[in-house]
């Protein structure tokens, strides 16, 4: 992935851009081919393309958003693509535009290379008006304009001619804007400006002594997942990529989930990465401030959009053949009721942490409040769940602990606020439905708390209880929970989500953030030793440049899902806190 927090795109290991979507995360792919068919794409894609290719190597330089990947050919003849979206410091300000740079080098040899730039817009289905100046080509579609600035030979670019490349060749693709300095200038001052940006953010983490390098690569990916406008930080930068082959289970995760919040928030505040922390609250606080009552949806655009109204498209195969694709989500219909506590629990750090700018005040306790109400009001009503499950409704055990949480956090910031009154009111409305949830989530048969009040199926989710401070890791319920768990969905050392039958039958693939919170709960009950072995082992599954996907194969460990999927990266990091010898124990 790279990216500069307003726009992504992903890059194959031969350099190939085949994702983009322009000029924000969740608009029409400019390049589209990830998408297509398993075979050679046709269109939507970007290749510099090494004649005689031998081999590739790909890496991120170091502590950056950058991506080198260098081609070998068969005669010895070698060159290396640096791929990036600038973000720098400019006039006090953030300079992020929609713009992809790329860099040639010839490193040895005679390398001859062929550019392929095939953008599309309408999903895939059309290919945009493509028209020459002295130095640009343009890309005219019925809502945009993109330019390419480059020194490379126009001639060459039109006709996909192979050509021996000889001299370092730059290119800039963006808005119709003519650069103000030479395209070579431009390329190299961006990126080293960029670099530096990168290198600055990274040295301002607080990271554990150890996987330094696997938490800096997710707190990067995390950071690029960020959407600098609002603060609002996505699911994944993806849609309809499988969670498991042709499962049919495709979904657009180009938004923002709430139930997400409070993980990601606490991901970023035990990072020190508090200005985008500090982003995130906001976009929070903007859709508190603007629920009107009612149900609150669970998921939202990254401009605070509230109707994602989904519908499928025949002009894109789908990953690999894979189909359907889909755009927008309809799961912003469902009723799920875990969000009003996921709301409260992230809007929570702004009371605490003394750090952030705008520090949470009583109106803005008051407008927690009128969610800490519909919690109250809704812990034992049915509702989709965490799993966002389409065809039935259960009282979810995991939708009453954020009820619960909801409601003692409330009681928790009133007494910050010196509100005693409120404080005692919020504690015993959560102390009601924790002896609510103790009584009619627990199962007598299973010896542990189950998915749905009355059910008798495990559920991966409960093994937050003490993440969330609803029980101790030593309490021997929390303990008969995680045995029932272990025989019931883990899969080789991963873990389901569940393990019942849904709506597309029963799961295929393990569900990568609930095998790190498996690990942390491993930790919690001190079996430490077994917690590292898998932290260790999920950190492999990682794909060549460290990042990781929704799901994972349990037999051939291929990932699969969305990618790169933000909530897998804030396992990476939470467990690796969690895990880590502290500094003065190495030393």
């Amino acid at each position: 992935m790279i990216g500069n927090c307003g726009f992504g795109a992903l890059v194959d290991a031969q350099a190939r851009m085949l994702w983009a979507c322009l000029p924000r995360f969740d608009g029409d792919p400019l390049f589209s081919a990830l998408l297509s068919d398993h075979g050679e794409p046709e269109d939507g894609f970007w290749s510099i393309e090494l004649v005689d290719l031998e081999s590739s190597r790909q890496t991120y330089r170091r502590n950056s958003a950058i991506l080198e990947t260098e081609l070998r050919d068969s005669h010895g003849g070698s060159v290396r693509i640096t791929d990036f979206a600038p973000r720098f410091r400019h006039y006090d300000r953030m300079f992020r535009p929609p713009t992809l740079v790329r860099k040639l080098e010839r490193l040895s040899g005679t390398p001859r290379i062929r550019i392929r730039l095939r953008p599309t817009t309408e999903f895939g289905a059309e290919r945009p008006l493509v028209t020459r100046g002295s130095n640009h080509m343009r890309f005219v579609t019925s809502h945009s304009v993109l330019r390419l600035t480059t020194d490379a030979p126009l001639t060459f670019l039109q006709s996909e001619q192979a050509f021996a490349l000889d001299r370092p060749l730059h290119f800039v693709l963006g808005p119709d804007e003519s650069l103000t300095a030479s395209v070579a200038g431009t390329v190299d001052d961006f990126l080293s400006r960029t670099e530096r940006y990168w290198l600055d953010w990274t040295r301002q983490l607080s990271i554990p002594f150890e996987w330094q390098e696997a938490v800096i690569r997710s707190a990067i990916t995390l950071k690029l997942c960020s959407f600098d406008e609002t603060g609002a930080i996505l699911a994944a930068m993806t849609t309809s990529i499988p969670e498991a082959p042709d499962s049919g289970r495709n979904w657009d995760y180009r938004f923002c989930w709430l139930r997400d919040s409070f993980y990601t928030v606490h991901a970023l505040n035990r990072l020190g990465a508090t200005r985008t922390m500090e982003g995130f609250l906001s976009y929070i606080a903007n859709i508190v401030a603007g629920w009107g009552g009612g149900d609150l949806q669970p998921v939202f655009g990254i401009g605070l959009e509230t109707d994602l109204s989904e519908r499928q498209l025949d002009s894109l195969a789908g990953y690999r053949g894979m189909g359907p694709v889909r755009v927008g989500n309809d799961a912003f219909r469902q009723v799920q009721n875990d969000g009003y506590g996921s709301v409260i629990l992230a809007s929570a750090q702004s009371f605490f942490d003394i750090r952030v700018g705008k520090p949470g005040d009583e109106s803005l306790f008051r407008l927690l409040e009128r969610l800490g109400e519909e919690a109250a009001r809704l812990w034992d009503a049915p509702d989709a769940g965490l799993w966002e499950l389409r065809t039935r409704k259960s009282i979810h055990t995991y939708s009453s602990l954020l009820c619960w949480a909801g409601c003692d956090r409330l009681a928790r910031i009133a007494r910050q606020l010196g509100l005693e009154p409120e404080a005692e009111r919020w504690a015993g409305t959560a102390a009601e439905i924790k002896e609510g949830i103790l009584e009619r989530a627990w199962s007598e048969k299973r010896g542990a708390f189950v998915q749905s009040f009355g059910g008798e199926d495990a559920d991966a989710s409960l093994l937050l209880m003490p993440y969330l401070g609803f029980l101790d890791a030593s309490d021997p319920r929390f303990k008969g929970t995680l045995a029932f768990i272990e025989a019931e969905l883990k899969r080789g050392p991963y873990l389901f989500r569940y393990s019942a039958p849904d709506d597309f039958g029963s799961p295929d693939t393990a569900f990568n953030v609930c095998t790190f919170w498996y690990i942390d709960a491993l930790a919690a009950v001190g079996r430490v030793e077994e917690a590292r072995a898998l932290f260790e082992d999920m950190l492999a599954n990682r794909n060549h440049v460290g990042l990781l996907s929704e799901d994972l194969d349990p037999g051939s460990r291929e990932l699969w899902g969305n990618f790169p999927q933000t909530y897998s990266m804030v396992g990476i990091i939470n467990s690796a806190m969690r895990l880590s010898k502290s500094w003065e124990e190495a030393f």
